[in-house]
Formats: structure tokens, sequence, C-alpha cells
């Protein structure tokens, strides 16, 4: 078994790919008005509209209401994201204003790492491993 992606259902799947091609500089690709995916060397984001729920089981999910999984995108600079989810940075196309939970902080297990909400109020982390063991855990 491999695992491959992770499904977002949300009530506005262009505002949610909107932020997540700005905040991974990933394009997606729409099968359909109601999916898309953002693809990574690694997994897939899947983001779909609240209308795709009932091909599965009606009322089995519900838009905007985690509080309990963490999506993580590992990148190579934390500190670079940061300025680029709240304008802090030097780009003229800036265009998303994350709202941070928690910003760049080097974690005890050797990640740097910041935690946002995505515009459903998913939570987001953009790590990067700043030491051997954490580099070396990554590694596969």
């Amino acid at each position: 078994m491999d695992f491959v992606s992770i499904r977002i259902i949300t009530g506005d799947v262009a505002r949610l790919v909107d932020f997540y091609e700005r905040a991974t500089g990933a394009r997606a690709v729409w099968a359909t008005e109601d999916f898309a995916e953002l693809r990574t060397a690694r997994a897939t984001l899947a983001i779909a509209s609240t209308r795709t729920v009932a091909l599965f089981a009606p009322g089995c999910a519900v838009a905007a209401d985690n509080r309990s999984v963490i999506t993580e995108f590992l990148v190579d600079d934390v500190d670079r994201v940061h300025e680029d989810l709240t304008g802090t940075g030097t780009s003229a196309d800036v265009g998303v204003v994350a709202d941070v939970v928690a910003g760049p902080a080097t974690m005890p297990w050797g990640n740097r790492s910041l935690l946002v909400r995505d515009p459903d109020g998913n939570l987001v982390n953009f790590f990067a491993p700043v030491t051997a063991e954490a580099a070396a855990r990554l590694a596969r």
C-alpha cells in the first residue's frame, strides 16, 4: 500500500485551488468544475466540491469543518513561504494573505515549520528539515 493523496471537500473549489496554487507554486489539473488536483513529486492534494460527497455517501464529509488534520508541504525555505503568504516579501504578486497560526519556528524534532489556515480553516504546515536527523527521516 502507498499513501498517494488527501482530498479536501469545500464549498468553493476555485477559491481553495487558488490558495494552494499560490501557496505551493503547483498548478492544478482540473477534471471538472467540482474536482481539481495539485500534484507534487510525493503525493496529490485533491480539492472537491461538496456536490461530490453524495457520490460516496451523502453527508459523510462536511466542508470547512476540519479541526484534526494538518496537511503538510515540504518546502525549500519556510521563511520565504511565510513572506510570500503574508505579503511581507518583495513579490509584486503576493495575492495570498494567510491566517498564520504559528510563524516560522524550529521544532524539537529538527524541522523548521510554518502553520497557517487555508480559506476553509484547514491547518496547513509548510516545513523544511534543518538538522541532519530530520533530513534523514525524510529520505526514502
